[in-house]
């Protein structure tokens, strides 16, 4: 996992071009659940700033954190004047000033469990809010997606993050849901789905594809293998199933 989480920075320009943005309804999905105003918040793994945008420019006063120099670069290209871009992991982050919202956008389970909730709660104001959000970009058609599995099979099993505390899909709560019900430092644990569809063309899908780490740690020679046959087996356009599972908790009052 650690050489997958360090894998995205020669692609931060593909990343940007490729990888959907989010949509506004994600920032009134959290705000809602905030049930006040939410006017700082902390980004964890910011990548090319996809999410950061969707707060910043509702007026929030983001910190947006990431650890590598290549996709903070790039992410300063697209973001508001306004966010604060710091080059640090999660890891890295001293407790200091808190913010009403802490969240992380596809980026969590780079995270070191260790510490991971104790490390967290210090950066998000008692009230304030936690969260996570993120999802698979899936093929929409089961005869297409079987096609890339097919032609995929020689170079990976799969090119999916598996739960990191190995919760089966199929369980009603997922995680990070699952590690923050048992959490001494959050409570009113919710777990929501925000459905998207999308329409890419194939060269898109496949350029989508070359960002995605379990591609971007493969030899050189076998990533254009696969990715040139995944090319060919596709449609000129497809359906993408890119449906957002959004968690939120609330750091517990401090006593």
């Amino acid at each position: 996992m650690a050489e997958r989480a360090r894998s995205f920075g020669a692609m931060a320009q593909a990343y940007e071009r490729y990888r959907p943005g989010y949509p506004t309804e994600l920032f009134d999905l959290v705000t809602a659940y905030a049930g006040r105003p939410v006017r700082t918040a902390l980004e964890i793994g910011a990548g090319t700033g996809k999410a950061t945008r969707v707060f910043a420019r509702r007026g929030v006063a983001v910190t947006a954190t990431e650890p590598d120099a290549a996709m903070l670069a790039e992410l300063r290209k697209h973001v508001p004047a306004s966010v604060r871009a710091v080059h640090a992991a999660f890891e890295e982050l001293r407790p200091g000033e808190r913010c009403g919202l802490v969240y992380a956008a596809a980026a969590l389970h780079w995270t070191n469990p260790q510490g991971r909730w104790p490390r967290m709660a210090a950066l998000v104001e008692p009230g304030g809010v936690f969260a996570s959000f993120g999802g698979p970009i899936q093929l929409a058609d089961p005869a297409v997606e079987e096609a890339v599995r097919a032609v995929r099979a020689p170079y990976l099993d799969s090119d999916q993050i598996p739960s990191p505390d190995g919760t089966p899909p199929e369980h009603a709560m997922q995680w990070p849901g699952t590690e923050l019900l048992r959490s001494e430092w959050f409570t009113d644990v919710r777990q929501d789905v925000v459905e998207r569809r999308l329409t890419m063309s194939a060269p898109d899908f496949v350029g989508h594809l070359s960002t995605v780490s379990a591609y971007l740690v493969l030899p050189p020679s076998d990533r254009e293998q696969v990715l040139e046959r995944i090319l060919r087996v596709l449609p000129a356009t497809v359906e993408i199933a890119a449906d957002l599972t959004v968690h939120l908790a609330r750091r517990r009052d401090e006593r």
